[in-house]
This record gives C-alpha cells, sequence and structure tokens, in this order.
C-alpha cells in the first residue's frame, strides 16, 4: 500500500453517490478499502464493465447476501478489525440488517461509524427520496444559480453529492479516526448533503445579511450578474470564462478586449451591469475562442477558455499537470491533492462484485474455514 493513509482500514457497504466516492478519494490516498457488495443476480443486474467505475478504483469488492446470518458475521468480524465503516443507506436500513451504530461500535469501540444521507439522520424529510437537486435546492444554492429569467439549472451533482456531501464525508472520517487513535473511543458521523452544502454556502449568507448580495440570480458579483466574471460565447460558437474580479485584472481584461475604462462606466456599478454584459458580448463575438486565450496568454487578465470534457485532458497546462492519467485502458482523473513523499497512486481498478471475496477475507484475518463456508452456503460469491 502507498499513500499518506497506508494503514488505515474501511469497510465500504456498496451504494452509490458520495458514499462510495469518498471510499474512492481515501483509497487513493492508500486506505485498504473492503468494499461489501450485494452479489450480482446473472440477467438482472446491468453488466456495466467494472473499470468505467472510477468510484471504486483502488478498492476490493466482496460480494456478500446480507440477509444470512453468516455474511452479517463475516461484515462484523472486518468491522472489528476496521478503522471505519462507509454507509449511505436510508435511516435504519443499517439497524435492520443488524450492522447498526450501536452493534459495530461493541464489536470496535474504535470504529468511527459513518453515515452518508442527503437529509440527515434525522428530520422531517429523513425518510424521504432524493438526489443531488432535490439536496441542493433545500440549501438556498439551487436558487442562487443560473440565469435572472430561467428555471435554476441542475448544475451537474458536483455541489450536493460530492462537495457538500463526499468531502465532508472524507474530512469527518478522517477527524474521527484520528480522535479514536488519541482516545481509544469511536463515535458515529451523520454526515448530511444538506449540511454540507449548507456549509459551503458561508459566504454567501454572510453577503446576504449584510446587504452585498440580492436574492436575484445574475444579479451578483460571483453568480454571472457581473460582466467580469461570467461566460462569453466566441465567434467560433465556443465560450470564455472571465474572473476579472480585482481593479488590475479588470483593466488587464479591458486591455486585451481593446476597451477604455474611460469610455465604460464604473467597473461596480450595478446599474450599468446588464448594458456592460451586453457591450462584453459583442467584443467576444468578434474573435474564435483559441484567440482570445492567445491574447490573454501571461498578461493576468484571468480569462481561460470553457473547455468540453474531451479537450480538458489535452490542454497544455493539463498535461503538464499530469491531471489525468491512463490506466485499466481508459482515462482517468489524476488523485488529488499531490503529496511531496507519499504520493498517491492507482494501483487496483474498479473490480466487479465479489472480485476480490477470497482474497480481501483472507487478508483482512479472517479464518479459511469460515471463508470456504461462507461461499458453499451461498452467503459469499467469488466471482
Amino acid at each position: 500500500m502507498t499513500g499518506p493513509l497506508a494503514g488505515l482500514r474501511v469497510v465500504e457497504l456498496g451504494g452509490i453517490g458520495p458514499a462510495p466516492f469518498a471510499g474512492g478519494l481515501l483509497g487513493d490516498l492508500g486506505a485498504d478499502i473492503l468494499r461489501i457488495d450485494r452479489i450480482p443476480k446473472p440477467g438482472i443486474d446491468p453488466e456495466t464493465p467494472a473499470r468505467f467505475d472510477f468510484y471504486n478504483r483502488n478498492k476490493r469488492s466482496v460480494a456478500l447476501d446480507l440477509k444470512q446470518r453468516g455474511a452479517i458475521s463475516a461484515v462484523l468480524a472486518a468491522v472489528a478489525k476496521a478503522d471505519a465503516l462507509i454507509e449511505g443507506f436510508r435511516p435504519g436500513v443499517m439497524e435492520r440488517l443488524g450492522l447498526g451504530p450501536e452493534v459495530c461500535l461493541a464489536a470496535n469501540p474504535r470504529l468511527v461509524f459513518a453515515r452518508m444521507t442527503g437529509w440527515g439522520q434525522e428530520g422531517p424529510l429523513a425518510q424521504e427520496a432524493g438526489h443531488d437537486i432535490n439536496y441542493l435546492a433545500l440549501t438556498g444554492a439551487l436558487h442562487a444559480l443560473g440565469d435572472a429569467d430561467r428555471p435554476p439549472p441542475p448544475p451537474l451533482n458536483l455541489i450536493a453529492d460530492l462537495g457538500g456531501g463526499a468531502l465532508y464525508l472524507a474530512v469527518g472520517i478522517l477527524s474521527a479516526v484520528l480522535h479514536a487513535r488519541e482516545t481509544g473511543r469511536g463515535q458515529t458521523l451523520d454526515v448530511a448533503m444538506v449540511d454540507g452544502v449548507t456549509h459551503l454556502m458561508s459566504a454567501f449568507q454572510a453577503f446576504r445579511q449584510q446587504g452585498a448580495w440580492t436574492d436575484k440570480r445574475a444579479d451578483n458579483i460571483v453568480d454571472g450578474g457581473a460582466p467580469f466574471y461570467r461566460c462569453y460565447e466566441t465567434a467560433d460558437g465556443k465560450h470564455v470564462a472571465v474572473g476579472a474580479i480585482e481593479p488590475h485584472f479588470y483593466a488587464n481584461l479591458l486591455a486585451c478586449m481593446e476597451l477604455k475604462a474611460a469610455d465604460l462606466p464604473d467597473q461596480n456599478d450595478r446599474r450599468a451591469w446588464r448594458a456592460m454584459r451586453e457591450r462584453f458580448a459583442a467584443v467576444f463575438k468578434t474573435r474564435a475562442r483559441d484567440e482570445w486565450v492567445e491574447r490573454a496568454a501571461g498578461r493576468d487578465a484571468c480569462l481561460a477558455p470553457a473547455l468540453s470534457m474531451d479537450e480538458a485532458p489535452k490542454h497544455p497546462h493539463m498535461r503538464a499537470r499530469g491531471a489525468h492519467v491512463r490506466f485499466d485502458g481508459v482515462t482517468h482523473p489524476a488523485p488529488a491533492p499531490r503529496f511531496g513523499q507519499t504520493p498517491a497512486t492507482l494501483r487496483r481498478s474498479a473490480p466487479p462484485p465479489g472480485r476480490d471475496s477470497r482474497q480481501a477475507l483472507a487478508d483482512w484475518g479472517i479464518a479459511p474455514e469460515t471463508i470456504a463456508a461462507l461461499e458453499s452456503s451461498g452467503a459469499m460469491a467469488q466471482t
């Protein structure tokens, strides 16, 4: 194992969304991630090639039937040796399986039992279904995104699932593991996407309360309202992104556009922003995207091309950084962040359910006769 988290052991109950993303992040950084998948049903479960499941790289998969007592005992045996457990079910599911926090912490008092949901373990919506856009809606963040004359757009599932969910889950686990190693006491984490996104909205809540942020979309400094912080279409139908907030960067942007500040309203005159956006849009339509990028190069104009997903890995800066790597025949985002002494690596392709059942359980200290009994009873599958 390599990476700064080498030696950290995590049991992950199979699921989708932020829980496996967080597990994959910890795995990239060297943690030993034992993913518990359900036994696949041929002809029923989708047969998507596992190598495209980027969230599950650097993990091992054990396929278990959690409706069988032997499988539950196997999970608890692994939990007894783990630093953390990740689950992403609705509140109460783990308890009904016989794997609730009380049971798991009794098996391992140092365990960090991390629960990932959208709405949280408590509250009127705790048992409701939802996805990223629903959780985002409740925080005020979704309402603030997009154009003023259109409904808020779904911003992929980056903000609630991954920003407010997975990253807070990873930070919470590492924090609680440090505490457990100092004190010998584990604990339960209630990680909710609505909580994480609400925390991410800290600055905007502060701006709103001090009167520096309106409640309208595309009317503020970093929501597309300001003419110097938005995207513009170029002559070739592509786009550039400009973010020249500070006066000196704004002056550099104007120079690239061959505009004079004396001929324009004050940069921060909100009453003039609409007209300035129209003026800027007309200017940017006069040249192709890459021409604008070339004009702005080295001038601190805070201008960048809005690349497509296919273009991004080919950009010179992204290539120089090694931001994407070829692994298992496909292009992966490279592990992040970068460590000077303990680099993170891609070492295992994402497993189909049950690829590692026998060997992973053995490596986690499960007796050979127990593994054999699990397989013969149908409680475990090796694929």
